[in-house]
């Protein structure tokens, strides 16, 4: 499968185009529409619910979001759908996935990036894959997680697919990763099981072999998270073939 050319075309907004400053958050469709309205493709989050469902939301915890707190995984749909962003001027509320793509409804291309605790739960990858299914507009998936990688490629062979990777995997995030894997998945020792068709990689960490070697090799494109300055552009501009971005304007 070829990998879509908007992929490289234009900067990706890294959870829409929000500004916290204007009251317009991550992850929200105040996001997706500001965005939308400077043309730029747009990277989003996907989580679990209690009932299997999936919501556009990028932490495992809703206290840094909204008003409440305790685990998204913890609440079904309904209540999560209710629960108001803080600091939003446009009354957003925490996005079902489904509802998040009929409001997009093909208007921009759309990164997913589907979260994981490394546990092999492929419960949200599933629901992904299902509710993908009736969506017209272009996007394509990822994930940090090699098996969630691995399942789409088994499973959903024409979705396109990518890793999303990093050196250091220092984060808070990082934590249910064992040394063994963070070594695996450092230096793409699953690339037999996943086989992407693109690569999302830290800027900070560009230049490194994992994707020079896709790029000149395998001839993968390779996008870099998340640019926030000029330095970091530039090096985005050299060592990758595009970025998503925040902070600024491209």
């Amino acid at each position: 499968m070829s990998t879509p050319s908007w992929l490289v075309a234009k900067p990706i907004a890294h959870r829409g185009l929000h500004n916290k400053a204007e009251g317009i958050i991550e992850n929200t469709i105040s996001a997706a529409e500001a965005a939308i309205a400077r043309g730029f493709p747009i990277e989003l989050d996907v989580q679990l619910t209690g009932d299997n469902e999936a919501v556009v939301f990028h932490d495992f915890e809703l206290d840094r979001l909204t008003g409440e707190t305790g685990l998204v995984g913890e609440r079904k749909l309904a209540d999560l759908t209710r629960i108001d962003i803080a600091g939003t001027m446009g009354g957003d509320r925490i996005p079902s996935f489904k509802d998040y793509l009929a409001k997009i409804a093909g208007r921009t291309p759309l990164v997913i990036e589907v979260k994981s605790k490394f546990n092999g739960d492929m419960r949200l990858t599933q629901r992904v894959i299902e509710i993908l299914k009736d969506y017209s507009g272009p996007f394509v998936v990822k994930s940090f997680d090699p098996d969630i990688v691995a399942h789409l490629r088994q499973h959903a062979p024409n979705i396109t697919r990518g890793f999303i990777g990093e050196l250091d995997y220092a984060s808070k995030s990082d934590s249910f990763l064992t040394p063994e894997q963070k070594h695996r998945f450092a230096n793409l020792l699953h690339f037999e099981e996943t086989q992407p068709h693109f690569l999302s990689w830290r800027v900070k960490d560009l230049p490194c072999a994992s994707t020079y070697l896709s790029r000149l090799l395998g001839h993968l494109p390779v996008m870099t998270w998340t640019v926030r300055n000029p330095e970091d552009r530039a090096r985005a501009e050299k060592h990758a073939d595009q970025m998503v971005f925040e902070g600024f304007i491209p």
